[in-house]
C-alpha cells in the first residue's frame, strides 16, 4: 500500500544540495592542476591528459544525461539517485589512493557517470514533487546554488590543495551527506495522479507516446544556443581582464567572481518575475541583457567598464538558465520527465563544451578576445528572434500541464 508524503522544505533542500556535486566535479580541482602537471610531467602527452581530469566528467554528462533520464523513468528516480551518491563518493575519493594517471582518468569517467545520474534525477524529482510557482522557485534556487557553490569550491580547492594535490579529492565524500538527506526526506515518486504517494515498485515507463518531440527539440536548440553565452564570462573574463592590462592572476580571479554574482542575482530576479511572465517576454529580456553586457565588454577601455558589462551579462545568464529549465519541465509528464530532463541537461552541457570553441573561433577572426565579445553581442541579439518564435508556440490542450499553455505566450 503506497504511503502518503508531503514535499516540504527539507525535501527541497535534499534535492537542491546535490547540484553542488556537479559543480564540485570541475571547480574544486582547478587550483591543483599545476601540481598535477608537475606530478605527471614524465608521462607522455601529460599536457593533454592532465586537464582531462577536469573535462572528462563534463563530457560524460553531455553524452549520458539522456540515458540517465531513461534509467530513471524505467527503474525509478530515488533508487538510482541514492546509488549514484555512493558511486560518486567511491570514484571521487579514489585518486587519493591511485598513483597511475590512467587509473585516475578512469575514476573521473566514473565521476561523470555518477554526475549525470545525480544531475538528471535530482532535477527530475523536483519536478515530480512540486508544481507551479513552487517548482519554479526550487528550480531557480538550484541554479543560484550551483553558481554560488562554484565560488566556494574554487576557494576550498585552493585551501585543501595547500596540503597536497590528493587532499581536495576527499571532498567527494560529501556525497554521503547527500545520500543521508535524500534517504530521510524523499520517497519514490508514483506519478502525477498520486504525487504524494510512494511507489511500491519501479515505474518501468519506457513508452514515448505523447512525448513533445517538436517543442522539446526547440527548447534543446535554444538551450545549446543560450548556454554558449552562459559560460562565456565565467571562462573568458580573466583573459579579457588580462587583455586590458590586469597582470595579477589572483586579482583577475577575484574580480571575475565578483562579476559572477550577477548569476545568483538573476535567478533571484527570476523567482520574482518568472512565475508571472511568459517565456517569450523573459527570453527577450535575457538575450537583451546578454547582448548589452557583451557590447559593454567589447567597447570597454578600462577594467571598471569591462566588469560592469560582465555583471549585466551575468544577470541575463542567471535569468536565462531557470527560464529554459522551467520551460522544459512544464511540458513533460511524469512518464517521460526523466528522459526530457536528460535531453535538456545534455544540451546545456554541450553548450558549455562549445562555448570556448565559439569564442576562440570569433577571436581569431576579429583580432582578439575583445573583438569576439562584439561578435557575441550581435549573436545574442539574434536571441530576440528566438524569443519571438518561442512566443508564438502553443501547448495542445489536455496533453501537458495547464500552466505551460500560458507561460509560452509572448
Amino acid at each position: 500500500m503506497p504511503r502518503h508524503h508531503e514535499a516540504g522544505f527539507m525535501t527541497g533542500v535534499s534535492l537542491l544540495l546535490p547540484i553542488t556535486l556537479t559543480t564540485m566535479a570541475i571547480v574544486l580541482l582547478t587550483p591543483i592542476i599545476p601540481d598535477l602537471m608537475a606530478q605527471y610531467a614524465d608521462v607522455a602527452g601529460h599536457e593533454y591528459w592532465v586537464p582531462m581530469i577536469l573535462t572528462l566528467p563534463s563530457l560524460c554528462v553531455a553524452f549520458l544525461c539522456p540515458f540517465a533520464g531513461m534509467l530513471g523513468d524505467w527503474f525509478g528516480r530515488r533508487r538510482l539517485l541514492l546509488a549514484s551518491f555512493l558511486l560518486y563518493a567511491v570514484v571521487g575519493v579514489a585518486p587519493v589512493f591511485l598513483t597511475d594517471l590512467t587509473h585516475i582518468l578512469i575514476s573521473r569517467i566514473g565521476v561523470g557517470v555518477a554526475e549525470a545520474l545525480i544531475y538528471v534525477l535530482s532535477t527530475t524529482m523536483i519536478g515530480d514533487y512540486y508544481k507551479g510557482a513552487k517548482r519554479d522557485r526550487w528550480l531557480a534556487a538550484q541554479t543560484a546554488f550551483a553558481s554560488m557553490s562554484a565560488l566556494l569550491f574554487f576557494n576550498l580547492g585552493g585551501i585543501l590543495g595547500e596540503h597536497g594535490w590528493r587532499t581536495p579529492f576527499w571532498a567527494y565524500a560529501s556525497a554521503l551527506v547527500m545520500f543521508a538527506l535524500v534517504w530521510m526526506f524523499t520517497w519514490e515518486p508514483q506519478g502525477e495522479a498520486h504525487g504524494e504517494e510512494e511507489a511500491v515498485r519501479a515505474p518501468h515507463n519506457r513508452s514515448w507516446e505523447g512525448f513533445p518531440w517538436a517543442r522539446m527539440a526547440m527548447i534543446v536548440l535554444i538551450t545549446i544556443y543560450g548556454s554558449i553565452f552562459f559560460y562565456t564570462v565565467q571562462i573568458q573574463a580573466p583573459s579579457g581582464l588580462a587583455a586590458l592590462g590586469l597582470t595579477s592572476p589572483a586579482e583577475r580571479g577575484f574580480l571575475t567572481s565578483i562579476a559572477s554574482v550577477g548569476v545568483p542575482l538573476g535567478t533571484i530576479l527570476y523567482s520574482r518575475i518568472g512565475p508571472r511572465w511568459p517565456v517569450g517576454r523573459l527570453l527577450l529580456l535575457e538575450f537583451a541583457l546578454l547582448s548589452a553586457g557583451f557590447l559593454a565588454m567589447a567597447k570597454a577601455g578600462a577594467v571598471s567598464g569591462f566588469l560592469v558589462g560582465c555583471f549585466i551579462n551575468q544577470v541575463g545568464a542567471g535569468l536565462l538558465l531557470p527560464t529554459l529549465l522551467v520551460w522544459s519541465m512544464s511540458i513533460l509528464r511524469f512518464e517521460f520527465r526523466g528522459r526530457g530532463t536528460g535531453f535538456w541537461q545534455s544540451a546545456f552541457a554541450f553548450g558549455q563544451f562549445l562555448s570556448p570553441v565559439v569564442v576562440t573561433f570569433a577571436a581569431n577572426r576579429t583580432g582578439g578576445l575583445l573583438g569576439a565579445f562584439g561578435v557575441l553581442s550581435l549573436a545574442a541579439l539574434g536571441g530576440v528572434l528566438i524569443a519571438l518564435l518561442a512566443g508564438r508556440t502553443r501547448t495542445p490542450r489536455g496533453r501537458e500541464e495547464p500552466r505551460s499553455e500560458a507561460v509560452v505566450q509572448l
